[in-house]
């Protein structure tokens, strides 16, 4: 498959080294270019420097041909319009995206958007391993 990844912080980057690894076509866009380091030298796939919700930036990195896309910066908005862009402009089959406030995340995924919070899933974690 041709994955389309924005965001090359420490989940983007593990997401795409292990797609990578699993045989996937995958691009990593961020806008810092020290965060490609996180890929490490043996990572295949390729990188495009710039802002994942430029729709430029988004062509360059191969999204008109994509089969997944998953938006995984740090910040909610960014996220959200990166998803949005993927999925409504360019129809990408496969839309996913972090999203850190578990209220937003409620409404985004009423609205089609496949969402994960780490926020919700990591309170879920603590809770299950404290009850025991």
């Amino acid at each position: 498959m041709k994955l389309v990844i924005v965001g090359c912080g420490r989940v983007g980057a593990m997401a795409a080294v292990a797609l990578s690894r699993a045989g996937h076509q995958v691009t990593v866009i961020d806008s810092n270019r020290r965060a490609f380091d996180r890929l490490g030298s043996d990572f295949k796939g390729e990188m495009v420097f710039g802002n994942g919700i430029d729709e430029d930036v988004l062509r360059r990195a191969g999204i008109e041909s994509a089969d997944g896309f998953a938006s995984l910066t740090n910040g909610d908005n960014r996220n959200i319009m990166a998803a949005q862009i993927a999925l409504e402009i360019f129809k990408v089959p496969r839309v996913i995206t972090r999203i850190y406030d578990p209220i937003r995340e409620d409404v985004y995924r009423e609205l089609g958007l496949n969402t994960v919070c780490p926020t919700l899933s990591g309170a879920r974690k603590i809770h299950a391993m404290l009850k025991g």
